[in-house]
């Protein structure tokens, strides 16, 4: 018996039946996204430890309020990671990052582009869903023919959907070869236009970043440019793109500081109280965009991430940017976010597809006691 999961099944009851929404939160590090943070709050930390790992089997089964950096540090002692760099945006005094908080924010790091996201290293979940009922979907196997992948709706839905209380996930080798390579004095046409040739090509593109630099007013940036396999294909690669060979001890808090948003291009925005931080995601291949007031963005991802800082009041002029070029485009952080918590905005693009969200909110959490107005005011 898990008596440490006894207590919050018994919680979830009695919040269901009397209809009191919760707030499941691990260790709160990404409280400042999402549309509103309410109900009383449902610590999963008490939810710990690694289960079963099979370092042969590339298999880590964990449970939802484990450290992620008690996941990472064991993966580690096996040579292995998780490849899609989850970010842990974890600021003092908030907690550690969680599991669980992962799967269910399904952020996912510089990496993204080209090892997946989150949701395609989740095998299985258990949860708890919103009539206390220990539910348990996929398994620790990567093929899954026994009905509908559930478990990937966990990665994103911000605890929408049930109570996390253990993951699978699927984990790889570190890459053995690794060089970042920099290109200065480059605009972020020609920075588009060498990612897209790259990426024609059979070389270990793994991330990237470029940058507008700071004291450059014509639009010239920095294009970084990470490579990772197999030591002989990052060799090859590093004589044939050019560019500047970075040391990768030195470089390697950069990529971090990228991955959790402590890059100066970010801790920048603290000047600007005005100005929130837009998430556009767009395909790789799309063109510079047309951004009100000529902002830079930062872009990641190979081009399909562009991070732009610009007022709430741009928001309709992003969106309308992003969606001409075929993507999207939401509030990750915004204004007053640190200040009175989660008030960022999920761009749902359709009328559909809020309401595919909504009947699935439904058929999990009939109650709708788990994190209500999250994702949606209407749920």
């Amino acid at each position: 018996m898990d008596f440490s999961l006894a207590p919050i099944t018994e919680r979830v009851r009695a919040a269901a039946a009397d209809q009191t929404p919760l707030r499941i939160r691990g260790g709160g590090t990404k409280d400042f996204h999402g549309l509103a943070l309410h109900g009383e709050v449902l610590d999963t930390r008490v939810l710990r430890g690694i289960v079963s790992y099979e370092p042969s089997e590339l298999v880590v089964t964990v449970r939802a309020g484990t450290p992620l950096a008690e996941l990472e540090a064991a993966l580690a002692e096996q040579g292995q990671c998780l490849p899609f760099e989850p970010p842990h945006f974890a600021k003092p005094p908030s907690g550690a990052a969680t599991v669980g908080g992962m799967v269910a924010a399904g952020l996912s790091g510089p990496a993204r582009a080209s090892v997946g996201a989150v949701r395609d290293y989740l095998l299985g979940v258990t949860l708890l869903n919103g009539k206390a009922e220990l539910l348990t979907f996929g398994g620790q196997v990567m093929k899954n023919v026994a009905g509908y992948d559930v478990a990937r709706l966990m990665a994103g839905a911000w605890g929408t959907l049930g109570l996390l209380t253990e993951v699978s996930l699927k984990v790889l080798p570190v890459a053995p070869g690794e060089a970042t390579l920099r290109f200065e004095g480059i605009n972020q046409a020609d920075a588009l236009r060498k990612l897209h040739a790259w990426g024609g090509q059979p070389l270990p593109l793994n991330a990237s970043c470029w940058l507008q630099d700071a004291a450059v007013d014509e639009g010239a940036g920095t294009l970084y440019v990470r490579l990772r396999g197999a030591v002989a294909a990052v060799e090859a690669a590093c004589k044939t793109m050019g560019g500047t060979r970075m040391d990768n001890a030195t470089v390697a808090a950069d990529w971090t500081a990228c991955r959790e948003q402590t890059l100066p291009w970010f801790t920048d925005r603290a000047t600007r109280p005005d100005h929130a931080l837009w998430r556009l995601s767009v395909p790789a291949t799309a063109p510079v965009l047309a951004l009100p007031g000529g902002v830079q963005p930062l872009l990641e991802w190979h081009g399909a991430l562009r991070w732009v800082q610009a007022p709430e009041s741009a928001g309709d002029a992003l969106r309308e940017a992003a969606r001409a070029a075929g993507g999207s485009a939401s509030l990750f952080v915004a204004v007053e976010a640190n200040k009175s918590g989660a008030s960022g905005a999920f761009d749902l693009q359709s009328k559909a597809l809020e309401q595919i969200h909504a009947r699935l909110k439904h058929s999990f959490d009939p109650a709708g006691i788990f994190n209500p107005g999250r994702m949606a005011r209407a749920w």
